[in-house]
């Protein structure tokens, strides 16, 4: 675990060198207590309710792929104008709360000082970690965006995506086939609803109405929990088998035909993209090191131009 946290400490130094904007220690002198707040928040909210981590960690995820990582996943609807966070791809995120309480604590210790971008970037970290995931220096100094658009989360990747789709996803973004690996592996958290991957078991295509790259005995627990015609909206089937632990049990059983996703089974489709799911799933050391670069790399991803401010409530802009 040392050398795994070293190793980590060297990606950050490294990576920041190339930022003027943003750093680990952007507020030692301003707000010193802000992450301690922030994990605090983020434990409390995950003894409350056990999704609460991995709705932190798609969350930042959704931000960060659409205008960079701007909290504008945060702000609500306005007048006609409906916000990220009510487009199709978000409506099943969940957790605000989390977040809110977090900036009002913040608020009252250091108020005006900390953005809800960078609020949102550490409590996605506390929540692996909490999970029993890698650790990471999240680089900081993030400003808030004032634009939040539904139609905008169009723009993420959906879990039909082929290999094709998910490397232009993720490259016209900055992120490379390693760090599309890497952070697919974020699904050994949470749950999925029968929509998401009701295109692998019924009607697959011509000739199957299952797709055959998955396991037959787990393609039938999935279509006894999802009928054709569900008529349950909260039916859905775990990521993985430790759904609350931060693991490499997605590699395992990625390998053994038991993933959910289109979007999962596409990493099995080129030799670089399978080398990297069997090396993940040998190694759960070599997985956590590559995620947490990963992360840092994603969650620097630029605010642009209209992240301006920090927000006083992360719901609304000033």
């Amino acid at each position: 675990m040392a050398s795994l946290i070293t190793t980590i400490l060297i990606i950050s130094s490294v990576f920041m060198g190339s930022s003027n904007s943003m750093g680990v220690d952007y507020y030692k002198e301003t707000c010193p207590e802000a992450e301690p707040v922030i994990s605090k928040i983020v434990h409390k909210g995950m003894i409350n309710d056990k999704t609460v981590p991995a709705a932190l960690l798609r969350m930042h995820f959704h931000d960060c792929f659409i205008r960079g990582c701007d909290g504008s996943v945060l702000l609500n609807s306005s007048g006609e104008e409906e916000a990220e966070k009510d487009g199709a791809p978000n409506i099943s995120l969940h957790a605000f709360y989390v977040i809110d309480h977090a900036k009002e604590e913040l608020e009252r210790k250091c108020p005006g000082v900390v953005s809800c971008a960078d609020i949102l970037a550490l409590a996605a970290r506390d929540a692996v970690v909490l999970s029993g995931g890698p650790t990471w220096d999240v680089p900081k100094g993030r400003k808030d965006g004032r634009i939040s658009k539904a139609n905008d989360s169009l723009q993420l990747p959906f879990p039909t995506f082929n290999i094709s789709q998910l490397h232009q996803s993720f490259s016209n973004r900055g992120l490379s086939l390693e760090d599309l690996v890497a952070l697919s592996g974020g699904h050994t958290l949470g749950f999925s609803h029968c929509s998401s991957f009701q295109n692998r078991i019924h009607s697959f295509d011509s000739l199957n109405d299952v797709d055959p790259t998955m396991s037959p005995s787990f393609a039938g627990g999935l279509k006894r929990v999802c009928p054709v015609h569900n008529k349950v909206r909260s039916a859905g089937a775990n990521m993985d088998s430790s759904p609350t632990v931060f693991d490499n049990a997605y590699y395992k059983l990625l390998l053994q035909g038991k993933s959910l996703f289109s979007s999962d089974q596409a990493l099995l489709s080129t030799s670089k993209t399978k080398g990297l799911v069997g090396k993940y799933a040998a190694s759960q050391q070599h997985f956590f090191e590559a995620f947490a670069k990963s992360m840092i790399k994603m969650s620097s991803i630029s605010g642009g131009g209209g992240a301006t401010e920090v927000r006083l409530n992360c719901r609304v802009v000033n």
